[in-house]
Formats: C-alpha cells, sequence, structure tokens
C-alpha cells in the first residue's frame, strides 16, 4: 500500500498488523499523539486510541497491514471536557428556565390586554396593531415553554433500524424545502438495530437536518447545495459515560456557507443562532438528546463544508 496520500489528511492515520501492534503512522497522528513516527512503530495501539472519542476502525486484505485506525482531530475530545461542557450547559438552561418563569405571567398579561383592546377598536387599521401583539405574544409563550419543559426526561428505548429515521428525516426536509437542495444517503448496511428512544432521536436528527438545510437555503452563496447523511460504525468510542466497544456515528454534512467564527464556542447553548429567525434551541435539544443516550453531538465546518455528528453507543461501557 501507498502511505503517502495519507500524510494529505488532517485526520490522524494508524496502520496495525495482526497482534494490534503499530507499524505506520501519517504525520497528523504524530501531531495528535505527540510521539515520532519511531518511537509509535512497535508499540501497542491500544493505549493510544482509548482516551479518544469515534476511533474508526477499517480491516484490510494484505500481508503487512491488518487494520487502518482513523482519529479525526476534531473528535480527540477527553472525558474531562465533555463532562465541563454538559455540566455548563445545564447551569446555562437551568438559568434561562427560571428567567422563563417569571416572564409567562406577564407575557399572559400582556396578550390579554391586547385581546381585550382589540375588541373595543372598531377600525382595522388599528385592529392589526393589536393582532401583532398578540401574535408575538402568542410566538413567546411558545418558546417560554419549550424553555420550561423538562428536556431530561427519562428515555423510553424499544429497538428500531437507525435507517427508518433517517429516511423519515429527509423525508420531512424534502416536503419542506423541496427542489432546492440535493439530498445524498450514504449508509452503512451492516449497521445493527439500536435500543434508543426513537421520538426523541427522531426529533435530534430532524432538529440536525433542518439545521442544515435552513443553513443551505439561506445562503445567497452556496451553488447546487447538497445535504449528505451518512451512518457508519465506529470501534472503541469514548463517550459520555466511558469508553464503548462499539458506537454508531450519523453524520449530517453540507456544502453551505459553515458555521460562523463567533459561535463555534457556543453554538450548542441555548438561544444561540446564526439564523434572523433561529431559535437556538434546536440544536441545543439535540444535545440534550444524546447526551441522554449516553452519547454526544459535535461538529466540524469550514466555508463550504459542515459535519454534524452525532455518535451513540452500541453497547454498554
Amino acid at each position: 500500500m501507498d502511505t503517502s496520500g495519507f500524510e494529505l489528511l488532517r485526520t490522524a492515520v494508524l496502520l496495525l498488523d495482526e497482534s494490534q501492534q503499530i507499524r505506520h503512522v501519517n504525520g497528523a497522528a504524530e501531531e495528535l499523539l505527540g510521539l515520532s513516527r519511531r518511537q509509535l512503530v512497535g508499540q501497542p495501539a491500544h493505549p493510544y486510541l482509548q482516551t479518544y472519542a469515534s476511533v474508526l476502525k477499517t480491516p484490510l486484505q494484505g500481508p503487512e497491514w491488518a487494520w487502518l485506525i482513523e482519529i479525526p482531530v476534531h473528535q480527540a475530545l477527553r472525558f474531562e471536557d465533555l463532562q465541563q461542557a454538559r455540566a455548563g450547559q445545564a447551569a446555562q438552561r437551568e438559568t434561562l428556565r427560571n428567567l422563563a418563569h417569571e416572564v409567562r405571567n406577564p407575557l399572559a398579561g400582556l396578550r390579554a390586554a391586547a385581546q381585550l383592546l382589540e375588541m373595543e377598536l372598531t377600525r382595522d387599521d388599528l385592529r392589526e396593531f393589536t393582532r401583532v401583539i398578540i401574535d408575538e405574544a402568542d410566538r413567546l409563550a411558545d418558546l417560554v415553554a419549550r424553555l420550561v419543559s423538562p428536556q431530561r426526561q427519562g428515555i423510553e428505548p424499544r429497538k428500531f433500524n437507525i435507517h427508518e429515521i433517517c429516511e423519515r428525516a429527509l423525508a420531512l426536509v424534502q416536503l419542506e424545502f423541496g427542489e432546492r437542495i440535493e439530498l445524498v444517503r450514504d449508509y452503512d448496511a451492516s449497521v445493527p438495530d439500536i435500543r434508543a428512544d426513537r421520538d426523541r432521536l427522531m426529533q435530534a436528527l430532524l432538529n440536525v437536518v433542518r439545521n442544515g438545510a435552513q443553513a443551505l437555503t439561506e445562503s445567497t452563496e452556496t451553488r447546487s447545495p447538497v445535504l449528505r447523511l451518512r451512518t457508519r460504525i465506529v470501534h472503541q468510542p469514548a463517550l459520555l459515560r466511558g469508553q464503548h466497544r462499539m458506537g454508531l456515528m450519523i453524520s449530517v454534512m453540507d456544502n453551505g456557507p459553515g458555521v460562523p467564527d463567533d459561535l463555534r464556542d457556543k453554538l450548542f447553548h441555548p438561544l444561540v443562532t446564526g439564523r434572523a429567525q433561529g431559535t437556538g434551541l434546536g440544536l441545543n435539544l439535540a444535545q440534550e438528546c444524546l447526551q441522554a443516550h449516553g452519547g454526544l453531538l459535535e461538529f466540524d465546518s469550514q466555508p463550504g463544508y459542515t459535519e454534524f455528528r452525532l455518535l451513540l453507543p452500541l453497547d454498554a461501557p
């Protein structure tokens, strides 16, 4: 196998023999692991892989190498970082829920006053103003209800095929956006049925898929917008509750403008959005759903390419 092409990748690549010892690494792997190629070759791979998330392991049919290991740099997340991020998001959501509770009563009073005023008005042009007040009050009430609703209720797991909800999400997006977006499927047929809360996971996936579709259709710079949905098995993922033997990765990719730099560090926080019509709750709720399953939601983005990854365990840690 010609290994020169691996040097062009940002992904860390390791080639292992049948005994799981390292036989070759690319430059990205040297940088990620903090060791030179000479130090890594001949060492067992497991100690270097167990602290990283979403390790992709591909069998090879060759006399020298038995496995190709990929560690995307953006997926090299430590358990401590995941726990800290989760704690910070939980604290922010609790603060927003408390604020939302304080807003509910004044908001209801505002709406009631607008309704009473509308009943007293005889001119239709003036009633348009009260209608705006009522409509906006209803919109804010809906937002408040979503903020105070319990998002951490227990999951109700059942067994199902993940591609069923993938197809459902794509069908809904196609109904909403029509022919404006090309939808591409890239499914791994070997993915087994998973045991999870089907409805909540469906909503989480739909939130992410719609987020990508909206980014594509609202951009004036994207030509031939494409949304791709991909499923893959990942080996030895380090997820929210520890190391797992096997996991599932659902990738939602688009060729839109990318996530703005000023939103990258807070994209999953509630009420954070880069869209004029967005509420900033879709990705936050999707992250909460993945975390309730012991998984996580992460992303990588640059102009012309954005990938959101829904990562789920397929076994107990």
